[in-house]
């Protein structure tokens, strides 16, 4: 479907907050029918991210990791952002070292999603994973991860679990189960 709506004019881009994290800029637009609104955004960056869907013995892998935001444990798939220097394989085959424990030797590229796309322009590359063998690198997290691990028969009761509840992840269960599907590995 092509977009016929014409994009607003940015007339002024300001800073008017940082953190160790994060710049906020105010964002001063035109629209075509003449309404002016001033938004605000994290600052846009190229540096994208990934995030992995490790599948062993018929088994999604996942980890707990404390989420500030919502003062708990999530559980989720592995994720973190692609370095400079690396491909999105390569992020996500060390990521995956780091928060699992596991290298992969097939990892096939599912889909990239934005996250909130009025406020971030992050790009989050969804990443399945298989023919998993153990090594470990040292990653950055403040604490072990637990790895918990799900059984594909029951994937979609995933969504049931209180504590699997971030959108990017209820995302990747999807394209997993879609994927996997199409290879005739499960049924709905």
């Amino acid at each position: 479907m092509k977009n016929s709506l014409k994009k607003p004019n940015i007339l002024h881009i300001e800073t008017v907050a940082r953190s160790q994290l994060f710049t906020v800029e105010a964002v001063d637009l035109a629209f075509s029918n003449g309404v002016r609104r001033v938004y605000e955004r994290i600052k846009p960056s190229e540096q994208e991210a990934v995030m992995v869907v490790p599948i062993i013995n018929e088994h999604v892998v996942l980890i707990q990791e404390y989420a500030v935001g919502l003062e708990t444990y999530e559980l989720g798939f592995p994720k973190g952002l692609i370095d400079p220097s690396e491909n999105v394989f390569e992020a996500a085959n060390r990521e995956l070292k780091e928060e699992v424990g596991f290298g992969a030797k097939k990892l096939e590229f599912l889909s990239k999603l934005t996250m909130a796309p009025s406020y971030f322009a992050s790009m989050m590359n969804i990443i399945l994973a298989e023919g998993l063998y153990p090594e470990r690198l040292e990653g950055d997290e403040p604490e072990p991860l637990i790895e918990r691990r799900w059984p594909l028969k029951n994937l979609m009761g995933l969504l049931q679990a209180s504590d699997f509840s971030e959108a990017r992840n209820v995302s990747a269960l999807f394209l997993v189960r879609e994927w996997l599907v199409r290879q005739g590995r499960i049924s709905y």
